[in-house]
């Protein structure tokens, strides 16, 4: 008799963990993030190029107009080339800790910094950069949408931005309800063929209009400060573009892993292929547009270009379809933290019904940001630099200095502590420039004009 008391406790506590275990797997098979894991190496490739090169190609030509030939080529170039290794670095990241993957960014971070040092360092970021992201794209696909309008009906009445950006929610409201990346790999592709359509019909129609009359390529502003503030923009309008860090972690997980095969190869793969794609998007984008237009350029290509007008409308159209991708990839991370706290710590069932009033509410809300702050380009600089910067240039080097400790002064030492200062110049730089532009604007702009 007197055995059989620790034996009973022993099963009973067995029973906890065994139900504790099986209500964790629930939630894990249900979150956007954790409940797939069957993708191949091709669709971490197309939903980087969607997460990568967003609506940022088409400011490429404006900064470079405030950066100057020499500047401009060589933020272009050293930003490709410090976010490709950056990216490396989250890629092998992901699986450091045998038997565990970090399925998503803030995991990541607590294992370098610590718990809740980890928490705090990385979730106000990540949060700032997916919403930044999704508030900037409901302006872009609504002035898109404009534009597609004024092109294919110059003589209709001039419909206001706040009904087109409404027009362009509208279908978030619908596919928000996609429960994981898995489920909008349709919608990713298609934005990612998009992405690299719009991007050459930008630099091939500016080729076919050939050099403007009385090009220029100095400076736009005619006063020193105008120039430097204006020069500091443009970094965060660069670093918008290079963005793609802040879901890299939460693509890879939903590759399948296993010890012989990790997730890392097929994840590699794509990100190659996507990183050509973004060359071949950026680079002719930014330089041709800029050789043709010269400061003269506006904020967003497109809207330089103004004929064929059947080819502007078209090119309009597909950075719409690009950007409804491009919101779906940002927004997934964040229903999944939303989901997290909701199901984990406020203990919600795990339901439709609970999803369905989360993501309205979240589509809702930068809806009604997009419509009230649709300042495009001071948009871009002060996103570009407050967020994108640290959690795209400089925090994963400071995680892999943190885990991994390379030699002091060795190579790996050196490049880490290059991209940090680059990364650093950025945040604290480009903000600065881009709340100017959006002061500037702001004095003209009437709300919900």
């Amino acid at each position: 008799m007197g055995t059989q008391a620790p034996t009973d406790q022993n099963n009973y506590a067995s029973t906890d963990i065994d139900a504790k275990l099986a209500k964790q797997k629930a939630i894990d098979d249900w979150l956007p993030i954790t409940s797939s894991r069957n993708a191949k190496w091709w669709y971490s490739a197309f939903h980087n190029v969607t997460a990568m090169v967003g609506a940022g190609v088409l400011s490429l030509p404006y900064a470079m107009s405030e950066l100057g030939w020499g500047p401009g080529v060589v933020i272009l170039v050293l930003s490709w080339i410090i976010t490709f290794y950056t990216l490396w670095q989250m890629v092998e990241m992901h699986e450091m800790v045998p038997g565990k993957r970090f399925d998503r960014y803030h995991e990541l971070g607590q294992h370098a910094f610590g718990e809740k040092l980890g928490l705090y360092i990385v979730v106000p970021q990540q949060l700032v950069v997916e919403v930044g992201v999704n508030i900037v794209y409901m302006v872009t696909g609504g002035k898109s949408l404009q534009k597609v309008h004024k092109s294919v009906c110059p003589e209709c009445t001039e419909i206001k931005l706040t009904y087109f950006i409404m027009i362009f929610a509208s279908v978030h409201f619908v596919l928000s309800h996609l429960p994981n990346f898995n489920s909008i790999s349709g919608v990713s592709l298609a934005a990612a063929v998009m992405s690299l359509s719009y991007s050459t019909i930008a630099w091939a129609a500016s080729v076919n209009k050939g050099v403007v009359d009385n090009v220029q390529y100095g400076y736009k502003a005619k006063s020193t400060s105008g120039t430097v503030f204006g020069f500091f923009n443009a970094l965060g309008e660069v670093a918008f573009a290079y963005a793609g860090h802040n879901v890299v972690l939460e693509i890879q997980a939903t590759i399948p892993s296993t010890p012989e095969k990790p997730s890392k190869g097929p994840m590699w793969r794509g990100v190659i292929v996507a990183y050509i794609v973004v060359a071949l998007c950026y680079f002719p984008v930014a330089l041709i547009g800029y050789y043709i237009f010269g400061n003269s350029v506006d904020d967003n290509i497109l809207i330089s270009l103004e004929k064929p007008s059947w080819l502007i409308a078209m090119a309009n159209m597909f950075v719409v379809i690009h950007v409804i991708g491009s919101y779906q990839i940002y927004a997934m991370p964040v229903f999944d933290m939303i989901e997290t706290v909701l199901v984990k710590k406020l203990n919600f069932r795990p339901t439709r019904t609970l999803r369905f009033i989360t993501r309205n509410i979240y589509v809702a809300f930068t809806m009604f940001v997009g419509i009230t702050f649709p300042f495009f380009g001071g948009l871009l600089g002060f996103f570009g630099g407050f967020a994108f910067a640290p959690t795209t240039y400089f925090l994963p080097c400071i995680m892999w200095l943190a885990i991994y400790k390379p030699r002091r002064f060795s190579l790996s030492w050196w490049c880490n502590y290059i991209c940090i200062f680059f990364g650093v110049l950025l945040m604290i730089l480009s903000p600065i420039g881009g709340l100017r532009t959006i002061i500037i604007e702001a004095k003209n702009y009437t709300f919900y004009s």
